[in-house]
């Protein structure tokens, strides 16, 4: 058969781990109501997603942190023009084991332990242990706004003792089996497995989130290459619609309408 309405629509979209369980959920829902449209989705990280942009190979590209100016750089002098849509917000949660007696931290006192200047959890009214510092990979968005909002936009690093994970639920899973782990993961990988602390006294919840109150919440974007159009632009009104937002709450993520 010809081209036109009759061919399928194939949507590549990659990128932030993030943003993956959230991205198969709204095309698995879109799919169903649109069975001319294949939405392939895969995660990698912000950085694989961006950078498969900027080579022109998606459609779409999922990151939960701001392009660098390095990249945007890179997309411009191939002729891309990337545009960024916020389809919802999250919020880092930073979490250790269940049986760690700590149940909230100061902001100051997370820094202090990320840039290995706290080093044992007895330092904050925890057991004598050495904390092991679980962190993600660079070039990961969580990473990124993590940085950001808990250590200062120029602030110090994160310490070169911490163990990497590649993914949140890598993290979830290290700290699930290590008695004196911290790390940090986006709310919607949250369960039962890890212990979510209080920041500043404000307890880990979506609702504390939303209100803003709670200190750790980012943007999580869609980009593209220029305004999208055609079966592009028709899934990402999809995302923005009421009926795409439901899933984004339903996924323990925050709304943006």
């Amino acid at each position: 058969s010809g081209g036109g309405s009759d061919a399928a629509q194939a949507i590549e979209n990659k990128g932030s781990d993030t943003l993956v369980n959230l991205a198969l959920m709204w095309a698995e829902v879109y799919m169903g109501e649109h069975p001319e449209v294949r939405l392939s989705v895969t995660g990698g990280g912000s950085g694989t997603g961006i950078a498969a942009m900027i080579n022109g190979t998606v459609d779409i590209a999922n990151a939960s942190r701001a392009m660098k100016q390095e990249e945007i750089e890179a997309a411009e002098a191939n002729g891309i023009t990337p545009i960024e849509f916020t389809v919802a917000r999250d919020a880092i949660a930073v979490v250790v084991h269940p049986s760690n007696p700590v149940d909230g931290l100061t902001l100051q006192q997370i820094s202090g332990i990320y840039t290995g200047k706290i080093t044992n959890w007895s330092e904050v009214g925890g057991p004598d242990a050495l904390i092991a510092v679980i962190s993600r990979e660079e070039g990961s968005g969580t990473r990124g706004a993590f940085e950001e909002m808990v250590m200062g936009k120029d602030g110090p690093v994160i310490v070169d003792t911490a163990i990497l994970q590649p993914s949140n639920g890598a993290v979830k899973t290290t700290v699930s089996t290590t008695d004196d782990a911290i790390g940090f993961l986006s709310f919607g990988y949250l369960d039962d497995s890890v212990k979510a602390l209080n920041i500043d006294g404000i307890e880990a919840t979506v609702a504390n989130a939303k209100s803003g109150t709670y200190p750790i919440v980012r943007p999580l974007n869609m980009l593209t290459n220029g305004e999208p159009e055609g079966a592009v632009k028709a899934f990402l009104d999809f995302v923005m619609s009421a009926e795409g937002q439901a899933v984004v709450v339903d996924e323990g993520y925050l709304s943006v309408k």
